[in-house]
């Protein structure tokens, strides 16, 4: 299984993930279909399917085009969400396989950002061992998307249930490059986590070069970002919660207003 970061707008990633054998591909939130269509072909792929994330535009307003582009192709979203030109419809714990079952993808519902939002768990059938999920607007490298149709409790089952259970050696692949503000903010919450430090550093030296930040891990997400590290005293400590959720949602609205 491999998989292709494709920069989109201004700070979008879309995916393709693809078989080397069958080169049969998926590709994650389209917003650009035509560049999306091109390096598909470019690389001689066959596009089956795509993976929304959520409904907003950013993420699902491409999903038209590419299939007036690749007529046929399969247009997945979240039932919750009412995805822009969706063809099959995804509830949490549903199952996918293209290239002969060789690549395999289970639905995540992770809401908060959206109602429906979907995460999507991808793994190769030769090749167990890496992992990798695809999180959109609900996990972010060292942050979260805004509670903008949700609750602190729902996104802290999002990241620290749903999301954080999946094997620590998981590739995240998220849906915007924002980990360096993230980072930043990050070090306001814990000035003398030199994990975040390490990263914050590597992170700027990779944007530097115009080099992305993606993927992260699971591990990553558990040593550096604030929003799943909300369970350690120290940090209800520093926002002034005694509770996971409280903190979370503490930290949310710290985050908002950050002017970093």
């Amino acid at each position: 299984m491999k998989i292709l970061d494709v920069p989109c707008l201004e700070d979008n990633y879309s995916y393709l993930i693809y078989d080397e054998s069958s080169k049969e591909a998926a590709v994650v939130d389209p917003v650009e279909p035509e560049k999306i269509v091109e390096l598909a072909n470019q690389h001689g792929l066959h596009l089956n399917l795509v993976l929304t994330t959520h409904h907003h535009w950013d993420h699902a307003g491409g999903n038209d085009k590419i299939k007036e582009l690749v007529p046929g192709i399969k247009v997945y979203g979240g039932s919750l969400d009412n995805v822009r030109g969706s063809t099959h419809q995804l509830l949490n714990g549903d199952k996918l396989s293209f290239a002969n079952n060789n690549i395999n993808i289970f639905s995540l519902h992770t809401p908060c950002h959206t109602r429906g939002h979907i995460s999507y768990y991808v793994t190769a059938a030769n090749d167990q061992h890496h992992p990798a999920v695809f999180t959109g607007d609900t996990l972010f490298v060292a942050g979260c998307g805004k509670f903008f149709e949700g609750t602190a409790e729902q996104m802290y089952q999002s990241l620290c249930v749903t999301l954080g259970s999946l094997p620590k050696n998981t590739r995240v692949y998220c849906g915007h490059e924002y980990t360096v503000k993230n980072l930043q903010f990050a070090l306001t919450i814990e000035p003398t986590n030199e994990k975040i430090v390490q990263k914050l550093s590597w992170a700027q030296q990779q944007r530097q070069t115009n080099l992305p930040t993606i993927p992260s891990t699971i591990q990553d997400e558990w040593e550096t970002n604030p929003f799943m590290r909300v369970d350690l005293p120290e940090v209800q400590v520093k926002v002034g919660c005694e509770t996971p959720v409280e903190a979370l949602r503490k930290v949310r609205l710290q985050k908002d207003n950050w002017k970093g």
